[in-house]
């Protein structure tokens, strides 16, 4: 069997929403890589355990790409995010192994201080929740103004005039009255507006997104996707990581993709193959759970059985084996590696052609 196919097929719903922007082969083949990560493994010793929460995870992010990491909660996408700005908390978590190369730098090898000048200037992050990400007890402005100062020879004035600038930018009117605002005085999309404001200010390389709309209203997540993605290209065409739960953010914005579960990478692919023939039953699992046009009106969405196993107590061998509806004696006792099924293309399962055991 040299790939799985998801009889139900999803080319349909979701190739339309799919943008199409994969780029042609040559182009792609041209393209340099602006971030690699290598065998990342980032453990946290709990209650004298320890629980690898990311265990050998790799890929990489070419310039001026949007790329996805999508998968339940638990899966070990926000620790991935947070071990690349090197913002894990020791104790109790720590950075096990592993390389983070951004252009030509490991990431790893750095000190707090020349991380901290990498943090915000070439790499910025917006959180999922951005009351958390706001003091409270500053100003919109003042916020602004001190990620800008603290990376650009600029005046005072000079700040404030930028920062206003950015809440143009991202669609916040009367800017510079706004910037005398609180955190509180912003509503939650007026506040994520403001995050990105901040993220894209100093024109970073990369800009790590992690779950930015899942905490806001459905009728203004697609708005706070469109203008990430329009500010982004107002102010350098920096590069994308998407870290998100839901797929259907994945057709519409991204151009690859990684599916994690169990802390690890159980598939890549770019969006547009993995929509029309998802390899990894889990993908075919995350695709099914959709809604879907084709459905009869009444029919219940289908989800995957069971739960996220906890990092605490992981299987012995494939991490999805317990909610795996094709799952064989094999895949209890050893793991797969994550081959390449075709160029591009990577799975971690038995039941795709190639696969060996770690």
């Amino acid at each position: 069997m040299t790939e799985q196919s998801n009889s139900k097929g999803h080319e349909g719903e979701s190739g339309q929403a799919w943008r199409g922007q994969a780029l042609a082969g040559t182009e792609k083949q041209n393209r340099r890589k602006l971030l690699e990560v290598k065998d990342l493994c980032t453990y946290f010793d709990v209650e004298g355990k320890t629980a690898k929460a990311v265990d050998g995870v790799s890929f990489h992010i070419y310039e001026n790409e949007v790329f996805g990491i999508v998968g339940e909660s638990g899966s070990g996408k926000s620790v991935t995010s947070l071990s690349m700005m090197r913002l894990i908390p020791n104790p109790p978590g720590r950075i096990e192994r592993g390389e983070i190369w951004f252009r030509g730098t490991n990431l790893l090898d750095l000190s707090h201080e020349e991380m901290r000048e990498i943090r915000g200037n070439d790499i910025s992050m917006i959180f999922q929740e951005p009351m958390t990400a706001l003091n409270p007890v500053f100003t919109i402005g003042m916020q602004l103004r001190e990620a800008i100062l603290h990376h650009a020879k600029v005046s005072k004035e000079e700040a404030t005039a930028r920062a206003a600038k950015m809440l143009d930018l991202v669609g916040i009117p009367d800017s510079l009255s706004r910037l005398k605002n609180y955190p509180h005085q912003f509503s939650g999309g007026m506040r994520q507006r403001a995050m990105i404001a901040m993220a894209l200010s100093m024109h970073p390389a990369l800009l790590i997104a992690d779950e930015p709309t899942t905490a806001l209203d459905v009728t203004i997540q697609a708005q706070i996707l469109e203008l990430m993605l329009d500010v982004r290209k107002e102010t350098g065409d920096a590069s994308i990581l998407l870290i998100t739960h839901d797929l259907a953010v994945v057709a519409e914005t991204c151009e690859r993709v990684a599916v994690m579960y169990g802390g690890k990478i159980q598939e890549i692919s770019e969006v547009g193959p993995l929509f029309s023939n998802p390899l990894h039953p889990y993908t075919q699992g995350l695709l099914n759970s959709l809604p879907r046009p084709d459905r009869e009106r009444k029919a219940r969405l289908e989800t995957i059985p069971g739960i996220v196993p906890s990092i605490m107590n992981m299987p012995k061998g494939c991490k999805f084996a317990e909610r795996c509806p094709v799952r064989e004696e094999r895949c209890w006792e050893s793991e797969p590696d994550l081959v390449e099924v075709s160029p591009g293309r990577h799975c971690r399962c038995w039941l795709v052609e190639g696969s060996k055991s770690q």
